[in-house]
């Protein structure tokens, strides 16, 4: 039902095409009913399908994570999740300091900008970028965030950049995870609203990228103070205006409420606050 094809299924199960076929035969032959309509490289549910699963899926769920909490409880792994930007431009530089200090832990690390869903895909912990806001789950706030305007020395000078104004005449490195480059010059520049709409711009779907064209002086990237302080300290990027935009949203680290956390998983926790926390007033401007 995830994946359409039986190809795609049998990969991640370990067997054969073959076998997944014949397993759901046996079961459309049991119910009675057809499941799924064959096609080349392709196979799409029937409705009794889609009402099948909608029915059984929070019982599989269940199997799913009563199997990875049986399997893990006593383990020293750590599933953790977090968003790609986050993940490349803060946690690996660092992630070896961890490992030295906690040797009998062993790191999986998944990149997603999507929500993770713990249950099925058997995370622990997660590093997500929103407003704090969830009753299901156990969240506690690592770093509040703000957005600022960040570019290469060179641009800034073959721009003159001094104050927001002059944004005017650059192109805006737009980014999915902090898209407030209205709000921003709105805030602290006098353009009007249909002024700002015409200043050229690149749109990209990760930070990371944004940031790179940044430092090779394609343009001005307005992101999290957090994600580019080696850039900064290398001095491939300056912050040509000292105006920074509050925002709503924040890093947070989060787990089931109702899910019991291991050592191995109250270690990293720890490490993420001590790491993160002490000085972050200071990075995001407060």
């Amino acid at each position: 039902m995830r994946l359409g094809s039986f190809t795609l299924a049998s990969r991640e199960l370990n067997v054969t095409p073959g076998a997944i076929g014949q397993q759901i035969q046996k079961l459309e032959e049991w119910l009675g009913v057809a499941l799924f309509v064959r096609q080349i490289r392709q196979v799409t549910p029937t409705e009794d399908a889609r009402a099948y699963f909608a029915q059984i899926q929070p019982a599989l769920a269940q199997l799913v994570h009563a199997s990875h909490r049986l399997r893990e409880r006593r383990g020293n792994g750590v599933r953790v999740s977090m968003p790609p930007s986050f993940a490349a431009k803060w946690f690996a530089p660092r992630m070896a300091d961890f490992l030295q200090a906690n040797p009998g832990i062993a790191l999986s690390l998944s990149t997603t900008t999507t929500m993770v869903d713990f249950e099925l895909d058997g995370v622990d912990l997660a590093i997500r970028h929103f407003d704090g806001i969830d009753a299901r789950l156990s969240v506690q706030l690592l770093c509040d965030d703000v957005a600022r305007a960040y570019c290469s020395p060179a641009y800034a000078k073959q721009r003159r950049l001094k104050r927001p104004d002059d944004l005017r005449t650059a192109t805006l490195l737009h980014n999915t995870l902090h898209p407030h480059w209205a709000a921003w010059l709105t805030r602290f520049s006098g353009l009007d609203g249909a002024r700002i709409e015409t200043i050229a711009g690149i749109r990209f779907d990760q930070s990371l990228m944004a940031i790179d064209a940044a430092v090779r002086a394609q343009g001005v990237v307005l992101t999290s103070p957090l994600l580019v302080e080696a850039e900064l300290a290398r001095g491939e990027l300056i912050e040509p205006f000292d105006n920074a935009l509050t925002l709503d949203a924040g890093y947070y680290l989060v787990h089931p409420a109702s899910a019991e956390t291991k050592q191995a998983v109250q270690l990293l926790k720890a490490w993420f606050t001590d790491s993160i926390a002490v000085g972050c007033a200071r990075r995001v401007g407060f």
